[in-house]
C-alpha cells in the first residue's frame, strides 16, 4: 500500500536526518557504556530522554564561561524567566560541567588537547546512545591572533599544527596516527554571515595553528623555559601568518579530527585577545577581556536564533 502524504514525509525526514556515526565497533556489544568523567552512563541514566532533543552543542574551556552562555541563549531563545537555574549535568564530577536548554547543550571541555579529547569521546558516545541526529557542534573560546586587533573574531577555516600542516597526530599502540582536521566549510559560511547580521566586531575566516603548550609551544617568550629570540619568535609567527594562521590555541585539531570522523558538523569560534606579534602577556583589563569573550558566544547565539527560526 501507498504511503500517506504524511508517512511519506515522515520517511524522507527520517532519511535525511545524519546520525552519529561512531568509529569504533566494540560500543554496540557493550551492556553499559559509563562516561566516567561525565559521571552518566547508560545503565543509571535515560540518555534519549535526556539528551534526545538536542540540535546544538556548544564547547568551552571553562565552566563558568559555559553556563553564563546557557544563560544567554536561553534568554535569547526566549526559554528562560526570572530565577530560573540550570543545573550542572555533570554534578557528581568535577572535570567537567554540562547544562542544558531547549535543544542547546553546554559543556565545557577544560584546557589542551588532552582535556578536551576525554570530553569529546564521552559527548559523542553519549549524543550516539541518546540517537541524537542532526547535530551541529561548535568550538567557542579565546586565542591569539597573528596581525589582527584584539577583540577581533576568528571562524576557523582549517585547523594546522605547529608545521601549519592540516592535519592531528597521535601515537595509538606505538604508532603514529595521523587524521585530516577537517570542518564544514558551508557552517563556515552561515557563521559569516551571521556575523554580517549583527555588525558588531571584527570577524575573519582563518586558519587556527593549535598546539600542545600556551609557552614555547607558542613562542612565547615569557615562560620558565625559553630556547629562542625574540627575532626568531617573530620569524616563526610572519611565516605562519604567511601560511594562512589567523589565530593560535590548543584544541582545535583534535577538535575538528573527532567531530569529522563521527560525521558531526562542526565549527571553531574564537576571540582574539592579543596579537602575538606586539606582544605575549595578556594585560588588557579585565572589563575589557570579559566583553571580548561574550563575542563568540553573540555570534553562536545568533547562529542558533537564525537555525531555530527566531533572529
Amino acid at each position: 500500500m501507498a504511503a500517506t502524504g504524511t508517512e511519506a514525509k515522515d520517511l524522507e525526514n527520517h532519511h535525511n536526518d545524519c546520525f552519529i556515526q561512531l568509529s569504533n565497533p566494540n560500543i554496540a556489544a557493550m551492556k553499559e557504556d559509563v562516561l566516567y568523567h561525565f559521571n552518566l552512563s547508560t545503565s543509571t541514566h535515560d540518555f534519549p530522554a535526556m539528551f534526545g532533543d538536542v540540535k546544538f552543542v556548544c564547547v568551552g574551556g571553562s565552566s563558568s564561561r559555559m553556563n553564563t552562555f546557557i544563560k544567554y541563549v536561553a534568554a535569547e531563545l526566549g526559554l528562560d524567566h526570572p530565577g530560573k537555574e540550570y543545573p550542572n549535568i555533570c554534578a557528581g564530577t568535577d572535570r567537567y560541567a554540562m547544562y542544558k536548554a531547549g535543544p542547546v547543550l553546554s559543556v565545557s571541555h577544560g584546557m589542551g588537547i588532552p582535556s578536551i579529547g576525554i570530553m569529546l569521546h564521552e559527548l559523542i558516545k553519549m549524543l550516539y546512545h541518546a540517537r541524537c541526529s542532526n547535530i551541529t557542534i561548535i568550538r567557542i573560546g579565546t586565542s591569539g591572533g597573528i596581525g589582527l586587533e584584539p577583540g577581533s573574531v576568528v571562524i576557523t577555516q582549517q585547523a594546522v599544527d605547529e608545521c601549519f600542516k592540516p592535519e592531528f597526530e597521535q601515537i595509538v599502540l606505538g604508532k603514529r596516527v595521523v587524521r585530516n582536521t577537517n570542518l564544514d566549510a558551508q557552517l563556515v559560511q552561515e557563521l559569516v554571515q551571521c556575523s554580517s547580521d549583527l555588525n558588531e566586531f571584527p570577524t575573519v575566516v582563518g586558519n587556527t595553528m593549535c598546539t600542545l603548550d600556551f609557552y614555547e609551544g607558542q613562542g612565547r617568550l615569557d615562560g620558565a623555559l625559553c630556547s629562542y629570540t625574540e627575532k626568531d619568535k617573530q620569524s616563526y609567527l610572519r611565516a605562519a601568518h604567511a601560511a594562512g594562521v589567523r589565530n593560535i590555541e590548543m584544541e582545535s585539531s583534535v577538535f575538528a579530527t573527532m567531530c569529522s570522523a563521527c560525521g558531526l558538523k562542526a565549527a571553531v569560534v574564537c576571540v582574539t585577545l592579543l596579537d602575538r606579534l606586539q606582544g605575549d602577556q595578556i594585560n588588557t583589563p579585565h572589563d575589557v577581556l570579559v566583553e571580548y569573550q561574550q563575542r563568540p558566544q553573540r555570534l553562536v547565539g545568533h547562529f542558533i536564533k537564525k537555525s531555530l527560526g527566531r533572529a
